[in-house]
């Protein structure tokens, strides 16, 4: 079977290298100044009773078009209004149907963090990334007042861990295959640190299996298909 997070990777890859073209990483540093202070996501999920990272996208490589018509300015508040303590936004075209405008028009509409580059806090994916190269990006991550938030997907990348990380997120989806299976999390969660919050990702659509995620240990649950299929 074709590694679907390699094509995307790739794809990014290129996407990057045309950005660089178009503004210097001089530009980007002056615009860091502009920004204002990073809301907490850390915070919001360890305070939180529900925990949940409401996602916004339009459609996803394995299940195609979600939600074509979405539009950030209505979900995105009544996400915030319905309780959630979080969100994610995929501003990546080709593959999620979204774009950086989405994120620009959901921040002045709502105050609880977002999850994407840019904005409260970062996703370092380990399959994605040699560990060094993660813990360089952790680093940096910081420097620019942005939480980590490590998602793994096995216990063989329990080695990103480090001090540096704020969040660890275990996706339930494998980005290789896009198999999904919740009890990934259960599997892994005896192994990760009690003192990091735990965020389970992916595969998330009844409200029991999210108690049980809770007695396990964890403190946050990322949840976008469900949501997005809802009128």
């Amino acid at each position: 079977m074709k590694d679907i997070l390699s094509e995307i990777i790739a794809n990014k890859r290129f996407e990057v290298d045309l950005q660089k073209q178009a503004i210097s990483i001089e530009q980007l540093q002056e615009g860091i100044h502009e920004i204002p202070a990073s809301r907490s996501m850390k915070k919001a999920l360890a305070s939180s009773d529900p925990g949940i990272i409401a996602e916004f996208k339009r459609r996803s490589p394995s299940k195609g078009w979600i939600k074509q018509e979405a539009r950030p300015e209505e979900i995105v508040p009544s996400y915030v209004t319905a309780g959630a303590s979080a969100l994610s936004i995929l501003t990546d075209e080709k593959f999620f149907g979204g774009s950086l405008k989405d994120i620009r028009t959901a921040r002045p509409l709502v105050d609880i963090p977002i999850k994407i580059v840019g904005a409260d806090a970062v996703l370092l994916i380990a399959a994605a990334l040699e560990q060094g190269k993660c813990q360089e990006l952790a680093g940096q991550a910081h420097e620019l007042g942005l939480e980590v938030l490590l998602e793994i997907h096995s216990a063989e990348e329990l080695p990103y861990i480090n001090s540096q990380i704020d969040m660890i997120g275990i996706n339930n989806r494998n980005l290789g295959t896009f198999y999904t299976d919740v009890e990934n999390s259960f599997r892994l969660a005896g192994q990760l640190p009690q003192n990091t919050v735990l965020v389970s990702e992916s595969g998330i659509s009844d409200p029991e299996v999210v108690k049980r995620l809770r007695t396990a240990g964890f403190r946050g649950f990322l949840v976008g298909e469900t949501f997005m299929k809802t009128p």
